[in-house]
């Protein structure tokens, strides 16, 4: 008989693209998860895995025994879903996904709320990506995700993943103390133009805002410098190395030599929880979105720099 747990392996390799991914999503080493699945060729005598380059890729055989994984994970999940559901009371492991800005401005509130409340409910956060998130709850590879759109790139919605609204998280330009923008109560966005701009890699939603609006307005932006996270964009524009659009969620406050200014319009991201419809009636899904929902006030109040 095929172990449950050896499957669950396999399927993360394929949903995560690499051992260590997995061992990182399931909260193993990849010793561990490389183990599984040498137990689980084993079992059924058959190549799982096969050396490409520094990584490993599945086998069709294991290609087509990761998607039987996922029809048992999926009725093991409903039946997790009903016997919790009977209890009323959420309970279990529940993995969740948040970008950076979530996991760093709103989620720890929401975990410490949660664990406090409900100490049966064990829950497990990772940073993941918006545009990975969606994917990862419709294979099943997560729980819960916060993601958050632009107007430019609405949130795709995969057959089978529910969504609800969070919140709406304001935007500002950040600019140098000494810059002219500084002392302005709004710039519009055709004045931009010849602006040298700190912003996230090509591929990242901010980016793509970014590039798309600003050549709306005219205006084709000169990207002098990228980082991945928000607080070292503004440490650059801190010393004077250009501009940047930062959300207002998980920034903190602003260090000294750096203004904000309100953009007119004012730019604005949504923030969207995230989970499979097949389990919507458990328990600690719903709590957890509900707790969500009600921390977000508070996570966008706090102290403009």
């Amino acid at each position: 008989m095929l172990d449950l747990q050896r499957l669950r392996a396999l399927h993360a390799v394929s949903v995560h693209g690499s051992v260590g991914a997995a061992a990182a999503a399931l909260g193993y080493t990849p010793s561990a998860v490389s183990q599984q699945i040498a137990k689980l060729e084993r079992e059924t005598r058959t190549v799982l895995l096969e050396r490409r380059g520094r990584g490993v890729r599945l086998t069709e055989q294991a290609e087509r025994l990761a998607a039987t994984a996922r029809e048992l994970m999926a009725i093991v999940e409903r039946a997790e879903t009903e016997l919790e559901e009977r209890r009323g009371l959420p309970a279990g492991r529940l993995t969740v996904a948040a970008f950076a800005s979530a996991a760093r401005g709103l989620m720890p509130g929401v975990l410490a709320d949660l664990a406090a409340r409900h100490p049966a409910l064990d829950t497990r956060l990772t940073e993941v990506d918006p545009h990975l998130s969606v994917d990862l709850v419709a294979k099943g590879a997560v729980d819960v995700a916060v993601v958050h759109d632009w107007d430019i790139a609405p949130l795709p919605a995969p057959p089978g993943v529910a969504q609800v609204v969070i919140g709406d998280d304001l935007c500002d330009l950040l600019v140098p103390a000494d810059h002219p923008f500084a002392g302005r109560r709004s710039v519009r966005r055709e004045e931009l133009g010849g602006e040298r701009w700190i912003c996230q890699p090509p591929g990242r939603v901010c980016h793509d805002w970014l590039v798309r609006t600003l050549r709306a307005a005219g205006c084709e932006p000169d990207i002098v410098h990228q980082a991945d996270e928000n607080p070292t964009l503004v440490a650059l524009v801190a010393a004077g190395l250009g501009v940047a659009l930062i959300p207002r969620l998980g920034r903190g406050p602003l260090p000294e030599g750096v203004v904000e200014v309100p953009l007119d319009p004012m730019p604005v991201r949504r923030l969207y929880a995230l989970w499979r419809t097949g389990a919507a009636r458990r328990p600690a899904i719903t709590e957890t979105v509900r707790t969500l929902r009600e921390a977000w006030p508070g996570a966008a109040a706090h102290p403009r720099g």
